[in-house]
């Protein structure tokens, strides 16, 4: 697999706001199955060399959200690479409703993190490597680290989306539910909850994500800035394969599975995803374990600068402590 890259780069949203990180370098990559991803990868701006973080985002996230959190990295010794999963961000969108969250399965986000791996990564970025998840990207981290554990050195994870809260039926049921409405012809509907809407200044007080205003509204900004980023409501089908990865998740099976060290951030105040799931998973971890951050909503990393201090905290002495 080769990568394809466009020699100028695709045009990330840079705000007064929301300054791109130093040296960025950004591209596309192609996917076996023929998905076109945007990347970037970031070169570390001090300190000696200590590898490269891979970061993935959770659903309707993208690239520039992350600039700060890519900057706090490279200020530590770490080159960054980064990409936008298939159907969000910059990435080829896979329906014709580009606001609506789709795909087709779960291993499809697997084929972006490998292809991703093969083509940017190793060519290109410094080893050791790291992967750092964020919710549905937490959940995705969480299955590689099931199925390769020679691709990344250690896994640090914010909010894992690994089980949900106040469901009618179990994570099997759910996804039963959802299979048949998409047998049917309705995958590409949408489904979701008032979370799942495309965020607004007047929608800050009370909201889920981040109890930090000036954080909250870098996303505002940027997808006023750039629609074409936009992803609002989940489909059927991607509640469907999102369902039964959870499903899969929950399985005895699947913790001793995880053969790489793992370390799970859980937010107190989630609405998004379960805090409790995301414990009883680190307790049946054989090379895992969590935390929970004490008065944090689901974006750890969009969070008060107190809170992401302590997330940061945990970042360096999961990386630099010495492997069992």
């Amino acid at each position: 697999m080769n990568a394809i890259v466009d020699p100028e780069g695709p045009k990330l949203a840079v705000l007064p706001s929301n300054p791109a990180p130093e040296g960025m370098r950004a591209g596309y990559f192609t996917t076996p199955d023929k998905v076109r991803l945007r990347y970037a990868t970031f070169p570390k701006t001090a300190g000696a060399a200590k590898g490269t973080v891979c970061l993935v985002q959770g659903r309707t996230e993208y690239i520039e959200k992350y600039f700060e959190t890519i900057g706090d990295f490279q200020k530590r010794g770490f080159a960054v690479a980064t990409l936008d999963w298939r159907g969000q961000g910059g990435s080829d969108r896979l329906i014709g409703n580009r606001r609506l969250g789709y795909v087709r399965d779960f291993n499809d986000y697997w084929v972006d993190l490998q292809a991703f791996h093969a083509n940017i990564l190793l060519p290109d970025c410094p080893a050791p490597y790291y992967l750092v998840g964020h919710s549905m990207g937490g959940l995705v981290s969480l299955i590689a680290a099931t199925r390769d554990r020679m691709m990344f050195d250690r896994v640090f994870l914010s909010a894992p989306m690994v089980g949900l809260g106040s469901q009618p039926l179990s994570f099997g049921g759910m996804a039963a539910v959802a299979d048949v409405v998409s047998f049917l012809g309705l995958g590409r509907m949408p489904v979701g909850r008032a979370a799942d809407e495309v965020p607004s200044e007047k929608g800050f007080p009370g909201n889920p994500l981040t109890s930090d205003l000036r954080r909250y509204m870098i996303t505002v900004d940027t997808w006023r800035e750039r629609p074409d980023l936009v992803i609002g409501k989940p489909t059927f089908r991607w509640a469907a394969a999102a369902m039964h990865a959870m499903a899969d998740a929950a399985r005895d099976a699947f913790p001793a599975a995880i053969r790489v060290p793992v370390l799970m951030l859980a937010a107190a105040r989630d609405e998004v995803v379960s805090t409790n799931w995301t414990e009883q998973l680190g307790l049946r971890m054989r090379t895992g374990r969590h935390m929970v951050i004490p008065a944090a909503r689901h974006e750890l990393f969009m969070e008060t600068d107190a809170i992401r201090a302590q997330v940061l905290a945990a970042f360096d002495a999961f990386i630099t402590e010495q492997s069992s």
